[in-house]
Formats: structure tokens, C-alpha cells, sequence
């Protein structure tokens, strides 16, 4: 036992029953004594004062009853919870005075929250969407939104109808031709008014003029909850410039040809390419997938006259049709 001690190479805590203390405290409680030097393998015991020596014989200890060695080691922690207790008590009577003045003058102190995961994302936007007043503004970037963003939005939705709140949705105008969209649309009903364009910004949801969310991350896992009020304001004054530009939603769209033979899709593509972004940038732009994106830049280039795709660059910049978009 005593070579196991060494080999251990550790002291005992004051506040620990080792295995060898444990083992020698239970011979001494049966036998109602052991020898001091086997006391030594484990010097807890006489730490912890399981064990006091036999006034009859110094080479023995006898044991500390369990019930009474128990309420000699809680005494001490016993009285530290108090402490603690009563600070914690004048702490909050000392700092409940800047709290009263921290929630009157401070209302945007929480300005901006980050929201983590899809499920917190989520269950925020169901709390506050659920306590919308008077307006409710969104822009949903991309073409169709996939049958579960869209039940999740229905949801969100449903309990706002028929309570006079204002709700606009602004999508790109390739969402018209989604069946999911459409039917989506048909279960809001015209208390939600939407409008279409070519081109958004990401995803953006504004509740009575006074919090917003809008992505922190690309693959929509961080969200940012926005309650400055000037921040709040600025993004409101953004949607309202593209709900201006905007097509509604049962209108059809003004794609009128040139005698180029050139549509405003295909002029807003050709810009994009100019700029230099790459199809997959182009497509996510424009709210298309990428193989229809393909497509027009082909209708594009044959248009042009383009063999290439270096060649096409330089005959969009030749051609004058993007000045003719201003």
C-alpha cells in the first residue's frame, strides 16, 4: 500500500477521501481502531479528522463517527453559501438602481444579436413575428423557396391574417413560375401583396418598423437581429426603393424586346458578366439556376455574334446595349 502511495506521486487534498483512506476509515469503524502507522498510507483521514487519537494508547487512532465527522466538514462549506448568499444580495440591492435607469435611457442597448443555427434562427423569428402589431416587410431572394421555407413562412403567416396588418414580400421575377410560390400565394391571399424583380438583395425581414434580420453567413446558419432604430430605419428605406421598382406579382413583366433582339434579362446577365462575376454568381443574382443562366448567356452570344467567351465581353462593351438599360 504504501509502495501504491508513492508510486502515485500525488498529496491528498484536503477536501478528498482517497481509496486507501476510505478502505483504513471502514476498518476503523469496524474494528473500532487502527494503528497510527497505518494511518500514514492515507493522511486524509487525520486531514479530514475521521480519525483522533486513542487517549488510552498513542500508538492507536480511533475513529470520528460518520454523522458527526459529516456536520464538521459541511460547516465550513455551509457558512461559505451564506456568504455568498448575502453578497449576492448586496450586489443586486447595489446595482439595482443602474438597472432601472439602464432599461429607461438604454432601450437599443441589445442593438444587434447574433442568432446561431437554424433552430434558434428559427424559433426567434416565430416569437417575434408572432407579436407583429401593424407591418410586416420581406424580400426573399432566388428563384422558388423549397416546400419546407415556404410551410415555415405559412405558418408564420397564417395567424396575421385578418388582423389589418400590412404585408409586402418582395421575390425575383423568376419565382412567378414556381408551382410552390404560386400556391403559397393562393393560402395568403391578397392580404399579403407581393411584387417581383430581376435583381435583390438577400434575405430581409423587417416587424413593425422596429427589428430586422437579415443573414450573417452564406449558408444561412447565422442570422443577425437588428433592433437599432436607425439601422431598422435605413433597411425599411431600402425596401421601399425596390418595392417602387418592383413589378406586381399579377402583372406581366416589361421584358420588351430591342431589335437586338435582346431581352432584360439577358442585359442585366450581360452587365453581370462585365462586372466579371462568374455563372454560379450571375445565376444566385439573378434567382435562376445556373443551367438557365447558361442558356441566355448562349441566347446572348449567339445574339452578338460572339464565338467565345473572352469574345463576348468585348462585344457586350461594343454594343451599346447596357447604355441603352440607363
Amino acid at each position: 500500500m504504501r509502495k501504491e502511495a508513492d508510486e502515485i506521486g500525488h498529496p491528498h487534498s484536503h477536501a478528498e477521501l482517497c481509496k486507501a483512506g476510505a478502505e483504513l476509515y471502514a476498518v476503523a469503524l469496524r474494528t473500532g481502531r487502527i494503528r497510527r502507522s497505518e494511518a500514514v498510507e492515507a493522511p486524509c483521514l487525520l486531514d479530514l479528522s475521521l480519525l483522533h487519537p486513542d487517549p488510552d494508547d498513542a500508538q492507536w487512532l480511533r475513529p470520528v463517527p460518520p454523522s458527526a465527522a459529516l456536520a464538521q466538514l459541511l460547516s465550513p462549506i455551509e457558512r461559505e453559501i451564506l456568504d455568498r448568499r448575502r453578497l449576492t444580495v448586496a450586489l443586486s440591492d447595489t446595482f439595482a438602481p443602474f438597472m432601472a435607469i439602464s432599461a429607461h435611457d438604454s432601450p437599443s442597448s441589445h442593438a444587434i444579436s447574433v442568432l446561431e443555427g437554424i433552430d434558434r434562427i428559427n424559433a426567434t423569428l416565430d416569437r417575434v413575428v408572432a407579436n407583429c402589431r401593424s407591418e410586416l416587410l420581406t424580400i426573399q431572394p432566388g428563384g422558388g423557396r423549397p416546400a419546407h421555407a415556404l410551410s415555415e413562412a405559412l405558418s408564420r403567416v397564417a395567424p396575421l391574417l385578418g388582423r389589418g396588418i400590412q404585408m409586402r414580400t418582395l421575390y425575383q421575377h423568376t419565382a412567378r413560375h414556381t408551382e410552390l410560390t404560386l400556391a403559397y400565394l393562393e393560402h395568403v391571399g391578397p392580404e399579403v401583396q407581393v411584387r417581383t424583380l430581376e435583381e435583390i438583395i438577400d434575405r430581409l425581414i423587417i416587424v413593425d418598423r422596429e427589428v430586422a434580420f437579415i443573414p450573417a453567413s452564406r449558408d444561412r446558419q447565422i442570422a443577425l437581429e437588428l433592433r437599432h432604430p436607425g439601422l431598422v430605419a435605413y433597411l425599411r428605406g431600402v425596401f421601399d426603393q425596390f418595392w417602387q421598382l418592383a413589378v406586381p406579382i399579377r402583372d406581366e413583366i416589361p421584358y420588351d424586346l430591342k431589335t437586338d433582339g435582346i431581352s432584360g434579362v439577358q442585359r442585366s446577365i450581360a452587365k453581370l458578366l462585365v462586372e466579371g462575376h462568374v455563372d454560379e454568381a450571375i445565376a444566385r443574382r439573378l434567382g435562376m439556376n445556373v443551367r438557365t443562366c447558361r442558356a441566355h448567356i448562349a441566347k446572348l452570344a449567339a445574339a452578338l455574334g460572339s464565338g467565345s467567351r473572352a469574345q463576348l465581353g468585348y462585344l457586350i462593351a461594343q454594343s451599346g446595349i447596357l447604355e441603352r438599360d440607363e
